[in-house]
Parts: structure tokens; C-alpha cells; sequence
């Protein structure tokens, strides 16, 4: 397992959780981070995401676990097209359904063709996520008021479902990005090399 250079942790603000990286972003993206959180039942999450030097998000694979049920998830992209591969242990629904929530869709998806010309994954209350369309449309740097519709892998935790979804990015200025889609808007703040410091309502970063 290679050795990664920086270390990232943000505090969820949404739940009690929290998620850590560690990332070598000197060449496109790596990283290899844990995110736990309560809701809506305890949960860890391992993932494994890889860009190309355009930031073009060419593979990701995650794990989720909890009492009595596990699932795994692997997507690379082939193509401009997605492979998807799952593999589940226990049983995540009765989890859920003792906790007093609706049952969990299946890991994956049953129509990959849904998700082409999706460049980016977005793994739910990850604020580290968040970077891959940032550095890959350069907003961290751009004029404000640039806004770009994108199509990304919404990958959902606990369950790794995942959904086709369209978001917005515009680019603010002064370190400053806002998130959009058709319910929920945020205006992001990031470094200096794009990655999120605060998230509102979801996230903040410690040092």
C-alpha cells in the first residue's frame, strides 16, 4: 500500500461522524480516506478513489460496514463508460428495519448507461468529493461568477447505491465555490488547492 503525503479530516456537522483522507494530488487525485457516521444507522466507510492528471475521476472503491451486514463496491471507468461491480455480506435492510428506517436499494446500479459522461463521483456527506469538480473545471482559481452543470456518480452510504445526478458549480472568488442542485445550495470554502475547509450545515475542517 503506497504512502500518501497529506492528511485531511473534517467533522460532520450534519450527525455525529466525521471522514479522514490522506491524498497525493501532485498528478491528478488519490485518495484513500474512512468516513464513519451515525445516521441513519452507524456506519464505516473505506474508499479508494483515483483520478487521471485531469482530474477525471477513473476509479473508486468503497466499502461499508456495520452490525451484521457488509457491502462492497468497485466502479472503473472503461470508455467513457462504467463498470460496476458489488458484493454484499449480511443484510443491511433488516439493520436498517430494526433501527425503525425503510429498507436500503441494492448496491450499484442495474443501468450503467446512466451514469456516461459522468466525470466525477460524489460520495455522500463527503466534503472531499466536492474537490473532484472543483480541480477538474479549475473553479478553484476561476473568475467569479463561471458556473459549470455537471453529471456525477452519486454514490449513496450506507447502501453504495448509486444514482446518475446533476449539480452546479460556480465559482465565487476569494476561496470561495458554491454547490448547487435542484433542492440545496452551499457556498463552499476551500484551500488553496481546492479542497474543502467548510462545508455549511455538513462539514468543517480541522486541522
Amino acid at each position: 500500500m503506497s504512502v500518501l503525503p497529506r492528511s485531511l479530516f473534517w467533522e460532520r456537522r450534519d450527525t455525529t461522524g466525521a471522514e479522514h483522507t490522506l491524498v497525493d494530488a501532485r498528478t491528478g487525485l488519490h485518495a484513500r480516506g474512512t468516513a464513519l457516521a451515525v445516521d441513519p444507522i452507524a456506519y464505516t466507510a473505506r474508499y479508494d478513489i483515483r483520478t487521471d492528471p485531469s482530474w477525471v475521476t477513473t476509479s473508486i472503491e468503497v466499502t461499508a460496514e456495520g452490525g451484521g451486514w457488509s457491502r462492497t463496491l468497485r466502479m472503473e471507468a472503461d470508455g467513457g463508460r462504467w463498470r460496476v461491480t458489488t458484493a454484499e455480506q449480511g443484510d443491511l435492510d433488516a439493520a436498517l428495519t430494526a433501527a425503525g428506517h425503510a429498507g436500503a436499494g441494492l448496491a450499484g446500479t442495474e443501468d450503467p448507461d446512466l451514469l456516461v459522461g459522468a466525470y466525477d463521483v460524489d460520495l455522500t456527506g463527503s466534503p472531499l468529493t466536492n474537490t473532484l469538480p472543483i480541480r477538474r473545471l479549475g473553479l478553484d482559481k476561476a473568475e467569479p461568477g463561471v458556473a459549470h452543470r455537471v453529471s456525477v456518480v452519486w454514490v449513496l452510504l450506507p447502501s453504495l447505491e448509486v444514482i446518475q445526478a446533476d449539480q452546479i458549480y460556480t465559482a465565487l472568488g476569494d476561496g470561495r465555490v458554491r454547490f448547487a442542485n435542484e433542492t440545496f445550495n452551499a457556498d463552499l470554502r476551500v484551500d488553496d488547492d481546492g479542497f474543502v475547509l467548510e462545508y455549511p450545515g455538513l462539514a468543517q475542517r480541522r486541522p
